[in-house]
């Protein structure tokens, strides 16, 4: 019981308010649209969850992600969006052990609940995108030679996802900003896919409340940021 209310404390009001409505949201969502995919509801449940954890810095919030990328490789391979399963998991779910153990090793103060926020050089950066270029255009080819649907938005999936978990690795603040502009063409995809299938618009709120949380944690990163580069 102890354990209960000191979860809930931990999360900010704001926070738990953030977190309920992203929930209650995905579950209408799913009732009114789907109704059957139960995978596609709890792969929802656990990322939004992953993101209010990741916000506040803590690495719980990648162990989640894990689980959520495998879950959200197995919903893209249903719909033939093969970018999004080779991505989530050949890439995300990967990088996100790797993140977690990065977590795990540099907490702020000796806090394991958060992790010391990291400043990235230019040069670095460059190299980023240097890589993420390559890893785009090799992504292109393997995606057409999978008839993949919706090959542009799938390829910039795969972009914005590798820019999201090279900086979570790093943890760079920017990396929730990353994420959200991967949210944002995720929700150009199942947009499309809805078209075809209606119960596929649960996954479009899904990824539409993920946004809001990923922009959230990049808000609550930069406070983190400043407050731990105090003297």
């Amino acid at each position: 019981m102890n354990r209960v209310k000191e979860l809930v404390t931990y999360f900010t009001k704001e926070e738990r308010l953030l977190w309920i409505s992203s929930v209650a949201l995905i579950v209408i969502s799913f009732c009114i649209f789907d109704r059957e995919n139960y995978l596609t509801l709890s792969a929802s449940l656990i990322g939004v969850t992953s993101l209010i954890f990741n916000a506040k810095g803590n690495p719980f919030g990648q162990l989640l992600m894990v689980i959520f990328s495998l879950l959200y490789g197995i919903i893209s391979y249903t719909f033939s969006y093969y970018g999004e399963m080779m991505t989530y998991l050949g890439m995300t779910m990967p990088m996100a052990v790797f993140a977690l153990i990065s977590w795990l090793r540099n907490p702020y103060n000796g806090n394991k609940a958060e992790v010391k926020v990291n400043r990235i050089s230019h040069k670095e950066i460059v190299f980023m995108w240097i890589l993420a270029v390559v890893v785009t255009i090799a992504f292109y080819f393997i995606l057409d030679y999978f008839h993949t649907a919706n090959i542009i938005p799938s390829t910039l999936s795969v972009t914005t996802s590798f820019v999201a978990v090279y900086l979570t690795f790093r943890r760079n603040p920017y990396f929730a900003l990353a994420y959200a502009a991967n949210d944002v063409v995720l929700i150009v995809l199942w947009v499309l896919a809805s078209m075809t299938e209606v119960k596929y618009v649960s996954v479009v709120v899904c990824f539409a409340a993920f946004l809001i949380n990923d922009i959230y944690g990049f808000v609550n990163w930069k406070t983190m940021e400043k407050r731990q580069m105090k003297p």
